[in-house]
């Protein structure tokens, strides 16, 4: 029988797993988008939606895969790492943006990342 300490340990094992399949899939999609942005006449107003749904998308991607070997508790894991995800994606924005501020499109980031996170740990707990 597995103890709890083991159990929470793949538990965190999983929400870092999926924080950081996420934080990976984000930076290789804004590249992509970066150039795309680059070379092509695509205006520069669609740099917010694109984030956003990126930001959807990899939470999404990276809570399913983080909570497949979870058995249970699909939408607390998942909100954990669409959570978790934000918090780090802010944290990192407000050390290296001194005017950082919170505004409505970070209410929507955060909202966006909980409800993604939580469609993403029931789609991985119910994966077979």
């Amino acid at each position: 029988m597995e103890t709890y300490q083991e159990s929470s340990k793949g538990i965190v094992k999983n929400l870092f797993k999926g924080i950081g399949i996420a934080m990976l899939f984000t930076v290789v999609c804004l590249l992509i988008f970066s150039f795309i942005l680059t070379y092509t006449n695509i205006s520069e107003n669609t740099i917010t939606p694109v984030i956003i749904v990126v930001t959807a998308i990899s939470i999404l991607i990276g809570s399913s895969i983080g909570n497949i070997n979870i058995k249970k508790n699909g939408i607390l894991n998942g909100a954990l790492i669409g959570g978790g995800y934000i918090l780090i994606l802010y944290l990192i924005s407000s050390l290296l943006n001194v005017r950082f501020g919170l505004n409505l499109q970070s209410a929507i980031m955060i909202v966006v990342g909980i409800v993604f996170g939580i469609l993403g740990g029931i789609i991985g707990v119910n994966k077979k």
